[in-house]
């Protein structure tokens, strides 16, 4: 069993040494929610124990979990979503982020380079062409925007390009589905394009709504896989559920149901609506690639009673829910798979950190006695902090020890000067209640 540090239980820390290092990461997270509390958004009450129980009930009714339960599904998920765990050979292009609609949730300006890119295009076809030939094998690729069908000739273009030279590749496309029209989806059906994904968005007339309902069962006719991409707004359940039945009645392949983000900006929209951050935003604090921003509470609640509510119905309709962490797992698994490190480091399969345990202070000493006995000779000694570090499967022999053990969270970074492994977190166990195959 793995106790996260937090502020509120660092008392319960018995090692001083230990619990002073752990106040090093404990004021990091201060810092970050001050950031938060800036920008006039609140944080919400922990609402961990009551996710827990959603979890276990969709357990229960058998709920499929994915990337050890960030990821939940009932009967399908697009090939698209599973390479996405590892980014392994995935990759998401945009013609620009020029776009019609005005979401006042939309992430995109956190992209690098955004208001170049809302008024000037990029060359996909030189750019799809390089990657083909000298970056990694291709299993699935992407266009998104801003909205795609605005640069109708390039968007074929770009998949025409795909189909010719890389033909076995997983295609999909990102769209509002507002200009989407049969010659169009024909022109799409001819380039290959394996999958569509529209985004509904809730506070539409339901005018709007109809009319993209509509284009998605033309789809249909001429898209292998028809998906919709949406967050889920607190609030939205019983509009939700509407959205389920319809989209499960039109016959599409599934739906993924995103954890709703607040994208550090248009503050005063969210706070009008009563939104607050989810507590805590985050399990390992880091600068995460995706751009969505902070989770909004009570999206994750709704996404599971969702799940719940497509399981009783047994609806053929594949329901994916995607948390936030389930996005970044990608990153974490790009940045330190495959990296040269200390014989120390585990990597971890659950969520693709290097762990490593850490004893402090006068347990120091205890746990030494032990590894001389089993001739453990692999260990390190850091003097600025007085702690030992070593291999988290050592923790077993410590099985007889009442002590504390520090279990170490990094990630690989790449700098100008070389590459570091940083520390991002530090978090409790102890040697008797420790499983490795269960916990890491």
């Amino acid at each position: 069993m793995i106790i996260e540090t937090t502020k509120q239980n660092l008392s319960q820390i018995r090692n001083p040494e230990f619990s002073q290092y752990a106040q090093i990461y404990a004021r990091v997270y201060d810092h970050f929610i001050d950031q938060i509390k800036q920008t006039g958004m609140a944080l919400d009450e922990n609402l961990e124990k009551e996710t827990a129980a959603k979890l276990e009930k969709i357990k229960q009714m058998q709920g499929v979990f994915r990337n050890s339960d960030k990821s939940i599904v009932n009967t399908w998920i697009s090939s698209a979503c599973e390479a996405c765990q590892k980014g392994v050979g995935t990759v998401t292009m945009y013609v620009s982020l020029m776009c019609h609609r005005n979401c006042y949730f939309c992430f995109n300006p956190n992209q690098e380079d955004y208001e170049h890119f809302t008024h000037n295009k990029r060359d996909l076809v030189s750019e799809l062409t390089q990657h083909l030939k000298h970056g990694p094998k291709l299993t699935h690729l992407a266009l998104t925007g801003g909205e795609p069908l605005l640069h109708k000739k390039e968007m074929l273009d770009f998949f025409r390009l795909a189909k010719e030279k890389s033909p076995k590749t997983h295609t999909r496309l990102y769209t509002s589905g507002d200009f989407l029209d049969r010659e169009i989806l024909q022109d799409l059906k001819d380039a290959g394009l394996s999958e569509i994904r529209f985004s509904i968005k809730m506070e539409d007339p339901e005018r709007l709504k109809q009319e993209v309902y509509e284009r998605i069962a033309l789809s249909k006719e001429f898209i292998p896989d028809v998906m919709v991409e949406m967050p889920v707004l607190p609030g939205s359940f019983a509009e939700m559920k509407e959205v389920l039945l319809e989209l499960d009645r039109i016959g599409i392949s599934g739906i993924n149901l995103l954890e709703f983000c607040f994208p550090f900006n248009n503050a005063d929209e969210f706070i009008k609506r009563g939104y607050k951050v989810k507590n805590p935003p985050f399990k390992v604090l880091y600068d995460y690639w995706y751009a969505g921003g902070l989770p909004i509470s009570r999206s994750e609640l709704e996404c599971l009673d969702l799940m719940a509510f497509a399981l009783e119905e047994k609806l053929q309709l594949g329901v994916h829910y995607c948390s936030l962490e389930n996005k970044q797992t990608g990153q974490i698994y790009q940045q330190n798979y495959g990296q040269k490190v200390s014989s120390l480091m585990f990597f971890s399969p659950r969520d693709y950190f290097f762990k490593s345990a850490k004893v402090f202070g006068e347990d120091i000493s205890k746990v030494k006695k032990v590894f001389k006995k089993k001739n453990v000779t692999q260990y390190q000694f850091n003097a600025d902090y007085n702690y030992l570090e070593f291999h988290v499967s050592q923790i077993k022999l410590l099985k007889d020890l009442d002590i504390e053990v520090g279990i170490s969270s990094n990630v690989m970074e790449v700098r100008e000067d070389g590459k570091y492994l940083r520390e991002l977190k530090i978090d409790r166990t102890y040697p008797k209640d420790f499983d490795l195959s269960k916990d890491i």
